[in-house]
């Protein structure tokens, strides 16, 4: 589910795209990975977020929300790496989980490499590594409601990223 769009005044919520992106006259790109809770799901790490592709999750991974993931930051869209790499970029990521959302907003930064092949990981800190995907961001695994935690705990139960950068 990818879209390149230009937003305006006139166009609707979209979104990082919906005002901000309007008033600075940017595209949003988008793209969207998939992944599944664990019953390891911990969601206690004070700076970092992760999707990884693995399937299987450890005590160690109390940053790790998802496995399964479809994409690492290697596999995603060109515009949405593009746009995270451009200097003073704002990165949406929507977290969904069952009818659980929430929303981290990060930055990008042209040293991001986008390199690793099953791991996604936003961070607060300005610490980038193949498996960055944003930096600078407003929350942490830690900070994800509980209700969302006890649901990615179940492995029946599905979510996905939504990442819009603009």
């Amino acid at each position: 589910m990818l879209s390149l769009q230009r937003t305006t005044a006139e166009g609707g919520d979209v979104g990082l795209g919906g005002q901000e992106a309007a008033v600075l006259g940017r595209e949003v790109a988008r793209d969207r990975v998939a992944f599944r809770g664990h019953p390891m799901v911990r969601s206690l790490h004070p700076t970092t977020i992760e999707v990884t592709a693995e399937e299987h999750l450890t005590p160690r991974g109390d940053c790790i929300i998802g496995v399964g993931g479809t994409k690492g930051c290697a596999q995603l869209d060109e515009r949405v790496k593009d746009g995270l790499r451009t200097a003073g970029s704002k990165v949406r990521v929507k977290i969904v989980a069952g009818a659980e959302s929430f929303v981290v907003n990060a930055t990008g930064d042209p040293r991001l490499e986008l390199s690793h092949e099953g791991e996604i990981v936003i961070r607060r800190s300005s610490f980038v590594s193949g498996r960055t995907l944003a930096v600078g961001a407003d929350a942490a695994a830690k900070d994800l409601p509980r209700s969302m935690v006890a649901l990615l705990r179940s492995g029946d139960t599905s979510g996905f990223l939504e990442i819009e950068v603009g």
